[in-house]
């Protein structure tokens, strides 16, 4: 298992899905957590569920005062911080029919939000050590009939990501994409009625793997990128998709129609 002992991380979006997921992993390679969000009733379960090791503190990645003071408790609690893993992010988007401010506001969560906030951890991120991880997504590599600033924000990520790695990297800090494909998070459970098999023949046919990801595996990716294991990957995005950016887009139509076809009979 990877080895995390000792190092200290804040994870943004930590309260549910995959970035709850991540917290759950990344503690249970020992490292101690921050997870930070909006839900402060799942926040608080969590911690009290992981144990001492894990905190929860609430955190509006649109406030600057926010971001600062969460990065004071992670400090004022553990002590260091070694880990920021950028994993918020904002679902409002309405492809081309997206209004001004529903891009600003999309965008102010899921680019500037995290550049802020690794701006203003960098004073305590461990030189050389410290490690960044911002979760992206196979939206941000493909165009789509039904995405605009969702997909844009992500995009946009992953160019932070080679920016921090350049910037960051004499520093020793690493900076590192992950990128999910089609994932069985509650999101998805919505979309299918809680059907997982419906949503692994929906998968099959984009994916070679020939079923959608589980949470976990994201998870075990992003505590493998944030370990010393990896201490020479950075600047780059590894994909997490059961192979679909290996062989291109969905035809721009998204999870819903698959998962419409699936559910009447596709193989």
């Amino acid at each position: 298992m990877t080895d995390l002992s000792g190092k200290v991380a804040l994870v943004t979006g930590g309260t549910h899905s995959i970035g709850g997921a991540i917290v759950e992993r990344l503690a249970a390679a020992g490292a101690s957590i921050m997870a930070t969000g909006l839900e402060d009733e799942r926040g608080r379960a969590l911690a009290d569920r992981l144990g001492e090791n894990v905190a929860y503190a609430r955190l509006d990645l649109r406030d600057d005062a926010g971001i600062e003071a969460a990065l004071s408790q992670c400090v004022a609690r553990f002590g260091r911080l070694d880990i920021i893993v950028n994993c918020a992010c904002s679902y409002l988007d309405a492809g081309l029919e997206t209004s001004r401010e529903d891009w600003l506001a999309s965008l102010d969560v899921n680019i500037v939000g995290p550049a802020i906030l690794t701006q203003k951890a960098l004073p305590h991120l461990t030189k050389p050590g410290g490690v960044i991880v911002n979760i992206g997504s196979i939206g941000g590599k493909y165009g789509s009939q039904a995405r605009g600033a969702y997909a844009a924000g992500k995009a946009a990520l992953m160019q932070f990501t080679r920016t921090a790695a350049a910037a960051l990297g004499p520093m020793g800090i690493r900076a590192v994409t992950v990128s999910p494909g089609w994932t069985w998070t509650p999101a998805f459970e919505t979309i299918t009625d809680g059907d997982q098999d419906r949503a692994d023949r929906a998968c099959a046919e984009v994916t070679p793997l020939g079923r959608i990801g589980r949470m976990e595996e994201i998870a075990n990716v992003v505590a493998f990128a944030c370990s010393d294991e990896a201490s020479w990957v950075n600047g780059c995005d590894l994909a997490v998709d059961g192979g679909y950016s290996a062989i291109g887009p969905d035809q721009g139509r998204g999870p819903v129609h698959w998962s419409k076809r699936a559910g009447s009979g596709a193989k």
